[in-house]
């Protein structure tokens, strides 16, 4: 569909707004107060969604003749934002901000004057555009049924899991720590049961645990909700975080009370392939566990790129210019050819002790934290390198081709 736009400036709360549906399974709202961002959000935002509910749902008790199995599903709120983007603004003569950041609108009178705005402007269009209207309807449809599925499957995740303190119904790859403090422990994400189990060799077995996951996970960008759940690899890492779903405000949040590792790791080989699992892990943590990034637990391994020897001596080196550098201080006064350089393109190519060394002692390691400066840029760039639409991709890869590093 096209995108909607729509304004009133009766009131006290002039209130512009933009909206498109796609199949994204995500939503992406985008709020201003007085042209100030709020990316947490706010009354104003309250009151578009309530809206958008009350609205959608009438229109489609009022032509359940048009759809199937309408009266079969119960829906949420989050039904009818799925695949949702929308730019909210409105002009507030006396704004209140709450939040950490004080970026989130508080004042109270507003949810009312959006609501009631929003609801009149969303109701004349669907009247006047009922092909459109009835394309987004049958797409809260498809949501609401992908919901329940992906409710079904993540609540069998659920009863496989009984006790995760105690370490009942956790993942049989997961090679657990001993402490139980989640705040000392750390998970590393590592690709493949090689690197794996070299990682289990190396590790400090008090607070360091290690999951393998076979190959590259689910992309959850192109993959319907339930699918998600069911993903084996995809469920061991649900299990061995020990994060929970739960309703709030007619939306689904994410439980970090029982998170049992205050550090996620995400550990792959420095080539190609690794670094597509890495970033088919970092979707699913954004589309996914988005808490686990916005409350600082995920960070990236930084395994060294090259060992080089003379004699005796070795340096390891994370990029070009160290392993140049390396190179003339190693020679010394002779030849360059006399410096052994190796290319690291797998963990495995390491044994325990030079991947602790290098990779997973706290005190000479080096840890990337992932964070999100700007979510409309992030949700950009995750929708155009991992979705279904293959023009983007190629377009951004054409302007960013000369950035990259080919292994040949």
């Amino acid at each position: 569909m096209s995108p909607v736009y729509m304004e009133s400036n009766k009131g006290s709360t002039p209130v512009q707004v933009a909206l498109v549906y796609n199949y994204e399974a995500g939503e992406n709202v985008m709020s201003y107060v007085n042209n100030i961002s709020t990316h947490e959000g706010g009354t104003h935002v309250q009151g578009f969604r309530s809206a958008l509910t009350r609205v959608l749902k009438s229109y489609a008790d009022k032509n359940a003749d048009k759809f199937k199995n309408l009266g079969k599903l119960t829906f949420t709120g989050e039904d009818f934002r799925k695949g949702l983007t929308a730019v909210i603004s409105v002009k507030v003569q006396e704004p209140q901000f709450e939040g950490q950041t004080k970026t989130k609108l508080g004042n109270q009178e507003v949810v009312s004057a959006v609501s009631q705005t929003m609801a009149a402007l969303l109701e004349s269009w669907l009247e006047e555009n009922p092909k459109t209207a009835q394309g987004i309807v049958k797409k809260v449809l498809v949501s609401a049924q992908a919901r329940i599925a992906a409710e079904q499957a993540y609540k069998r995740i659920m009863v496989q899991r009984s006790d995760f303190m105690g370490g009942a119904g956790l993942p049989g790859k997961l090679a657990d720590c001993s402490d139980t403090d989640p705040e000392k422990c750390e998970i590393y994400l590592v690709e493949g049961d090689s690197a794996g189990g070299t990682a289990k060799q190396g590790r400090n077995r008090a607070f360091q645990a290690i999951l393998p996951l076979r190959g590259k996970i689910l992309n959850v960008e192109k993959a319907m909700e339930h699918k998600i759940y069911e993903n084996e690899e995809i469920k061991n890492i649900w299990t061995a975080l020990g994060i929970r779903l739960e309703k709030k405000d007619d939306e689904t949040v994410m439980n970090l009370d029982k998170l049992r590792y205050h550090k996620v790791i995400i550990m792959t080989d420095a080539d190609v392939d690794g670094s597509h699992i890495r970033t088919l892990i970092l979707t699913l943590f954004f589309r996914n566990m988005k808490a686990l990034i916005d409350n600082g637990n995920i960070y990236i391994a930084q395994p060294p790129l090259y060992l080089l020897k003379k004699g005796k001596e070795e340096r390891y080196c994370w990029n070009e210019q160290q392993r140049e550098q390396a190179v003339k201080d190693l020679a010394g006064t002779g030849r360059e050819e006399n410096v052994h350089v190796q290319r690291y393109k797998g963990l495995g190519e390491m044994n325990a002790e030079q991947l602790w060394s290098t990779t997973m002692d706290p005190d000479r390691r080096s840890l990337k934290l992932v964070t999100i400066e700007s979510a409309a840029n992030a949700d950009l760039v995750f929708s155009t390198l991992m979705g279904d639409d293959v023009a983007p991709r190629r377009d951004f890869i054409e302007r960013n081709a000369k950035y990259a590093r080919v292994d040949v």
